[in-house]
């Protein structure tokens, strides 16, 4: 279980514990999460690791990239981060429970890490990392569905609402990127 005094490494293990447990549906989920100050850090170091795997990952395993691809990539990533945080940010405080905010974004934060190291992963398996990334995709919407059932402990319509307006955020976000990034270039 998580405990304020432990290294990164133990939180880190915890939140694979506690990622398994929302990925299978155990209410006890939250108890592997630090939901601290210092947790909360923890998560945000998670998701600048996931960050910097989704940029320079491939290029680590020996997969060509283009110039700039690899920081267009982390930029793309902070601002849909960013976007996402900010949403669910606006809704929780709609619904009156900006008290779920810090747990959500713990959680969330060591699933995108855990997401993020499936899916360099699946860049070993070719085309059938495909298979993989549909995977991870099944799994991050059931892993969102369960943070907000065991996590933040919203009602189902709370959990639809709060997917819904990050998809929007998400998307706005995309929209204003594709404004100001150039496109890339083959």
């Amino acid at each position: 279980m998580a405990q304020p005094s432990q290294t990164f490494f133990d939180e880190a293990t915890n939140a694979v514990r506690g990622c398994w447990a929302l990925i299978t549906g155990k209410r006890n989920a939250s108890a592997w999460f630090d939901f601290s100050q210092r947790g909360l850090v923890g998560s945000f170091v998670a998701v600048l690791i996931a960050m910097l795997l989704a940029g320079f990952g491939p290029m680590l395993l020996g997969i060509p990239v283009r110039a700039g691809a690899p920081t267009q990539s982390i930029i793309v990533n902070a601002i849909l981060f960013a976007a996402q945080a900010g949403m669910a940010w606006i809704v929780l405080r709609q619904m009156g429970r900006q008290d779920g905010f810090v747990p959500y974004l713990v959680a969330t934060n060591w699933v995108t890490l855990v997401s993020g190291v499936l899916l360099l992963i699946s860049l070993f398996f070719g085309e059938l990392g495909l298979i993989v990334l549909l995977a991870v995709v099944i799994v991050a919407i059931l892993t969102f569905v369960n943070i907000g059932r065991f996590i933040v402990t919203l009602s189902a319509i709370q959990i639809g609402l709060l997917f819904v307006s990050q998809a929007v955020g998400v998307f706005l976000a995309l929209g204003i990127v594709a404004i100001f990034l150039p496109v890339p270039t083959v």
